[in-house]
């Protein structure tokens, strides 16, 4: 009851008005696709759950993901992507669910530090390809930077999966620069 890739975009397209929303639906999507290549996982799956992570954000701030989990049950979309989808949202509305898959993880590791590569490109407009892990590193450390991100969600995701963060930061800048 998966969407295709096409159909999700039309999906987040009707559902998701700011761009910047729009556009981090891709860039986590980018990424997890990423991971579920290198873990050998269903790339679809992984893509599609990037895509629509935030799919009731915009529209329903103070209870996201509630609205969305209701919808992708409707629409029988499978429970790997239900459950990482809660998941991230570890710690926000009332939600406590634990993560307990790779996808789970992999989404809690790549959906807040997107915002990090996107707030560095801000400030420095090269292409996500030719950006320094090291600059990201040094970022990330800045709790002044992208302040509102919250980078033990970001660690709490890394710890769930086989790598370290200068892996995932790297990773990251390869996954990104299909953005450039």
């Amino acid at each position: 009851m998966l969407p295709t890739k096409e159909e999700a975009r039309g999906l987040l397209e009707s559902r998701v008005k700011d761009e910047y929303q729009r556009f981090h639906g891709k860039m986590v999507a980018l990424a997890i696709q990423g991971y579920a290549k290198i873990f050998h996982e269903d790339d679809h799956l992984w893509y599609v759950t990037g895509l629509l992570h935030d799919l009731d954000f915009e529209a329903f701030p103070d209870e996201h993901p509630r609205r969305e989990l209701e919808w992708f049950g409707e629409w029988g979309y499978p429970s790997d992507l239900i459950h990482a989808v809660e998941a991230h949202a570890y710690g926000y509305n009332g939600f406590k669910v634990e993560p307990k898959t790779k996808l789970a993880f992999a989404l809690l590791a790549c959906d807040e530090i997107s915002g990090i590569f996107y707030a560095y490109k801000k400030i420095h407009p090269i292409p996500y390809g030719s950006m320094k892990a090291a600059s990201i590193k040094k970022r990330l450390a800045e709790k002044a930077f992208a302040a509102k991100i919250d980078r033990s969600i970001i660690q709490k995701g890394i710890n769930g999966l086989p790598l370290s963060m200068d892996e995932h930061i790297r990773n990251l800048i390869t996954f990104f620069s299909a953005l450039d």
